[in-house]
C-alpha cells in the first residue's frame, strides 16, 4: 500500500463520517436553534429544554437511518479489506 492509497482511503473515511454525522449534526443544530430563541422569547432558562428535543430528535435520525448509516460503513468497511488483501 502505497502513499496514495492510504490518503485516498483517508478522504473516503472523512467523507463517511460527514455523511453520517452531518445530517444528524445539522438537524441536531437547527432543534438548538429553535430552542434557544423560543427560551429568549419566553425567557425560560432551564437546561433540559434544550437537551430533551435534540436527544429525541437523534435518536429518531438513528431508528430511521440506521440501516443506511450501517450500510454505508459496511461498503466503507470492505472497500477496505479489499483494498489491503487485493
Amino acid at each position: 500500500m502505497d502513499q496514495n492509497q492510504v490518503m485516498d482511503i483517508l478522504r473516503q473515511g472523512m467523507w463517511v463520517a460527514v455523511k453520517i454525522g452531518g445530517p444528524m449534526l445539522i438537524a441536531s443544530m437547527a432543534v438548538g436553534i429553535l430552542v434557544a430563541i423560543f427560551q429568549a422569547a419566553t425567557q425560560i432558562h432551564e437546561q433540559t429544554l434544550s437537551f430533551v428535543p435534540k436527544l429525541l430528535l437523534i435518536a429518531v435520525f438513528c431508528m430511521v437511518g440506521g440501516g443506511w448509516m450501517l450500510n454505508t460503513m459496511q461498503d466503507f468497511t470492505r472497500m477496505i479489506f479489499t483494498q489491503m488483501l487485493g
